[in-house]
């Protein structure tokens, strides 16, 4: 091995290493029934820029779309664990089992504003189709409701601007508590996760 070559591969494995100690196993997100692959490239580039882990898939209505020729998607999908899920039920007692709270987005009377929740707890935060929104199901199984605050005179953002939204906001709460200063993974955890990496 050159040292061009030895250099490039510790730095490679440097800046791995990095973004896996700044990741939350703590904050995941659920995405159901979305299906544009452009919306779903967006929310996985959030999701890995706030050190998600884990994003769930459910499909009940729309088939999953491809995303391996996705652009927006190809470059990210690799550094995060997509998990599929055929029913809500499904989807949200495995994040139960490991302890999330579960919060909804959703323009109703009974969501709370997305910036009343403590979100550096274990959070999943739950994103609909781009027309529908969330299902009922999604809506009465889940912890909490939330909706985004906006003055103006649409009700909702498109679906990938508000999981930036939603996640950035719990990247602050994080920031806050000082989750990114030390690494969230357990060190074996660290170690095969990056093993994994680097095979990438």
């Amino acid at each position: 091995m050159s040292e061009t070559t030895s250099y490039r591969t510790q730095e490679r494995t440097s800046k791995l290493g990095t973004a896996l100690a700044k990741r939350q196993p703590t904050l995941a997100v659920v995405l159901e029934n979305v299906h544009d692959p452009h919306n779903i490239g967006a929310i996985l580039r959030s999701c890995d820029a706030v050190g998600v882990m884990k994003v769930c898939m459910v499909y009940t209505i729309e088939e999953p779309p491809k995303l391996a020729n996705t652009p927006a998607a190809s470059g990210v999908i690799k550094w995060l664990e997509l998990e599929r899920f055929t029913s809500i039920k499904a989807c949200f007692d495995k994040l139960r089992g490991d302890g999330f709270q579960i919060l909804a987005t959703k323009v109703d009377t009974e969501a709370k504003e997305l910036y009343d929740y403590d979100l550096s707890i274990p959070t999943a935060l739950v994103l609909g189709n781009e027309h529908r929104g969330i299902s009922d199901d999604a809506a009465k199984q889940s912890d909490g409701l939330l909706y985004i605050p906006m003055m103006g005179m649409v009700e909702s953002l498109n679906v990938s601007v508000a999981t930036a939204v939603s996640l950035f906001e719990a990247m602050r709460q994080r920031m806050a508590k000082g989750m990114y200063d030390l690494p969230q993974l357990p060190p074996e955890a660290m170690r095969s996760t990056l093993a994994e990496w680097l095979q990438k």
